[in-house]
């Protein structure tokens, strides 16, 4: 345990009814005393005190203590519930803070304690992130799930299952020179490739499960003077977008955030795509065709009072992309799709009228929801995630092919730290600063 006493607000900045502060380490106890608090409470129960400083009340507080270990950091942690206004904050954080007893906590230092305290594994403590951060139902079930442990107990099992496996092919080594069952080398290694095939559909949903986690990337392409930023003016409810008629005003990729069907989505509009006039539309273009590869949906807009197509735009329809015509209101006639594109079954939609944007909203939702669909199990959510079972997937592909055991039973080893590498049972050190810096103060 940490020989600091930490305190922050927990609950969310800016007036409310209510706010809770927090604090946890050896001198919680001391310092409610320190804050008039007398007699402190019982543990786990709810007590109303006065709480003074220099023989001022600041306020009169809900205070309740979890001594260690029973506490959500494993030290004594104590909160005050107060009235949320900023004077109250301030009165309050000068009063601990004049105790001498406690400093500031750094973001997500609460949970990082849990964690070194052994309340928490890396990824229950990703997760419990990512439920303070989600804006979305799925976001929400994913974190909760992996906050409840989905990813530590299955990383975990596979963990143990390898721990075995390393006994039969050490065996071989300590062995040697004695008889051994006939086909242990056979039955261990059909049961490490059983393994690393779970591993090797498991990396299959990693997309899945970062998509749902950070959002699921569309990025609508086509032509200068399309449309395109009334699309996104008009899907995300706002003028995130400049709308001219002349051609190139968008030269730099443009995101908004939007949900779809409880899915988190980023939208992003992009330079239109044409031989650029100067070095700065080139620029834009090329970041546009680049997103265009990265994204996981295209919806290529077309100018439907335009028959011909550009080139490089055509290049960027593909059967799995959406196609959308507009200007249909420019039209004297009912659109006509392109011969070449039928089979990508383009739909007319006027950004300018609203007529057909129901339909692509509907259409996008369908999308989004049809590619995030088997997203209720244990999903890799990050990509420190992917990189280590990668790893661990790698190194078992090694077993079969080992010349000796001895090298055997090193590849076993490089996956059982890879699978740790991810709960934080082993080699942790380097990446404790990367899962808690997006922590907010007070978690």
């Amino acid at each position: 345990m940490s020989g600091d006493t930490i305190y922050a607000l927990s609950s969310g900045a800016g007036q409310a009814g209510v706010a809770v502060v927090r604090l946890s380490g050896p001198d919680a106890d001391a310092l409610l005393a320190d804050l008039g608090v007398d007699p402190l409470p019982v543990p786990r129960r709810a007590d109303l005190h006065r709480i003074v400083a220099d023989g001022k009340l600041i306020d009169r507080a809900i205070v309740l203590r979890f001594p260690a270990p029973g506490s959500f950091t494993g030290e004594d942690v104590a909160e005050l519930h107060v009235h949320g206004g900023p004077a109250v904050l301030d009165a309050l954080f000068s009063a601990i803070g004049g105790t001498g007893r406690a400093r500031l906590a750094e973001p997500g230092e609460f949970t990082r304690r849990a964690f070194e305290n052994g309340k928490l594994d890396l990824t229950a403590a990703e997760g419990l992130a990512d439920l303070v951060a989600a804006q979305t139902d799925a976001q929400r079930r994913l974190a909760l799930r992996q906050y409840d442990g989905t990813l530590a107990d299955l990383y975990e099992g596979w963990r143990a299952r390898l721990v075995e496996l390393m006994g039969c092919v050490e065996a071989e080594i300590d062995f040697s020179d004695e008889e051994l069952p006939d086909g242990l080398r056979d039955e261990t290694n059909a049961n490490i490739a059983a393994l690393r095939g779970e591993i090797t559909e498991h990396l299959r949903s990693a997309a899945r499960g970062e998509r749902i986690r950070t959002g699921f990337p569309i990025v609508i392409l086509g032509a200068p003077n399309v449309g395109k930023s009334s699309i996104i003016n008009n899907l995300s409810n706002s003028d995130v977008a400049i709308v001219s008629e002349t051609a190139g005003t968008t030269r730099d990729v443009i995101e908004v955030q939007l949900n779809l069907g409880g899915f988190a989505v980023t939208l992003s509009d992009t330079a239109g795509i044409r031989a650029a006039a100067d070095g700065i539309e080139a620029e834009g273009v090329r970041r546009a065709e680049q997103r265009a590869s990265d994204a996981a949906l295209r919806l290529v807009v077309l100018d439907a009072s335009e028959p011909e197509i550009p080139e490089r735009v055509r290049g960027l329809i593909t059967g799995d992309c959406i196609v959308v015509a507009n200007k249909t209101d420019l039209l004297n006639a009912a659109y006509v799709p392109p011969v070449e594109l039928e089979g990508c079954s383009p739909f007319p939609i006027s950004a300018a009228t609203g007529e057909g944007l129901d339909t692509l909203l509907a259409r996008l939702s369908d999308a989004v929801r049809n590619s995030l669909a088997d997203s209720e199990g244990a999903l890799p959510t990050r990509r420190r995630h992917r990189d280590s079972l990668t790893d661990a997937r790698d190194a078992l592909g090694h077993v079969a092919d080992a010349a000796f055991p001895e090298l055997a039973a090193e590849d076993v080893r490089v996956a059982l730290r890879a699978l740790g590498r991810i709960t934080g049972r082993v080699d942790i050190d380097e990446v404790l600063d990367t899962v808690f810096r997006d922590f907010c103060i007070g978690k």
